[in-house]
């Protein structure tokens, strides 16, 4: 079979021939493929910034992606650490850790935004006890996961969604997709009074908008909970201590250890069913995977890539 194979991490990827997969224990079935989203998860894992990367090459990148089992049937699988990801012809996936999708589901855009989609959708079902009618901030709401988050808050019932980014221009075309306001970072002490924070942006941003936020809001008193789910400004954060100390302040993780994985599949059917009946707005390009080198180092331009066989 053909795959996309990662010899080290400072090269991208070579489309060439690669053995075929086969099964080694129980629950487990070789599927084709039939598209791959290419995530920054992949790529982070796959360049050894992430910390599940395990360095281990030769490696066929793709942490997920949208296969035909033997039955015929489509499913949305997740991949479990592994060197034969679904960047291949052919895969191989615990049936576990797969849902079967709704007839007539489109591959391309399921596997554009399951992976974008799931890190705010499992953050408020299950990292934390989220209400309907309270306040969200979304920092870095203008990439793909930070768009998803304002449609997934307001799904679930958030009574205000501020959407923040660096872009202004960006940021305008986000009250479209839901958010009943938009801020720049520069503008953060507006975002004073919400209940939670989802954050996909961390580093010195995060740590810069807390104290405008923490000081201006109305009571300190109230519960403020600040998620981490995302890193793309750094993976520190210089926090000044009085944050921890001005206000009721609250700061967690959510991504893979913090949320149990049987959590995360729990979640997928659900999910799988919001993406397909175009309850979410999903921007997607598909790309040969034949062209894995080229989309590997092209430039981001808002569409989530999706490689097809």
């Amino acid at each position: 079979m053909r795959a996309a194979v990662l010899s080290s991490f400072d090269a991208p990827p070579a489309y060439r021939d690669h053995p075929d997969p086969a099964t080694t224990g129980d629950g487990e079935m070789v599927v084709e493929v039939l598209a791959a989203g290419l995530h920054h998860l992949t790529r982070s894992k796959a360049t050894g910034a992430h910390y599940s990367s395990n360095g281990v090459f030769p490696l066929v990148p793709g942490v997920d992606g949208v296969v035909r089992d033997p039955a015929g049937r489509l499913r949305y699988a997740v991949l479990d650490d592994t060197s034969l990801g679904t960047f291949a012809d052919r895969t191989v996936i615990d049936v576990r850790r797969s849902v079967l999708l709704p007839e007539g589901a489109d591959p391309v855009r399921i596997a554009a935004a399951m992976n974008p989609g799931m890190s705010s959708w499992v953050t408020l079902r299950r990292r934390i006890a989220f209400r309907p009618g309270q306040r969200v901030l979304i920092i870095g709401a203008t990439g793909n996961a930070g768009r998803m988050a304002i449609q997934i808050a307001k799904l679930f019932g958030a009574g205000h969604v501020i959407a923040a980014g660096r872009d202004a221009s960006r940021l305008a075309a986000l009250t479209a997709l839901g958010a009943d306001e938009t801020c720049t970072f520069d503008e953060i002490h507006r975002a004073a009074d919400v209940d939670v924070v989802l954050d996909y942006v961390w580093g010195e941003p995060a740590a810069g908008a807390m104290i405008p936020m923490l000081t201006t809001r109305a009571d300190r008193t109230v519960p403020l909970t600040w998620i981490q789910i995302g890193s793309m400004a750094g993976g520190d954060a210089p926090i000044p201590s009085a944050v921890l100390r001005a206000a009721r302040l609250e700061i967690i993780g959510s991504g893979i250890g913090s949320v149990p994985a049987r959590d995360f599949l729990a979640e997928l059917p659900q999910l799988a069913a919001a993406i397909a009946g175009d309850t979410i707005e999903v921007r997607a390009k598909a790309v040969p995977l034949a062209d894995i080198s080229r989309a590997w180092t092209a430039a981001d331009t808002g569409d989530r890539l999706v490689l097809v066989p």
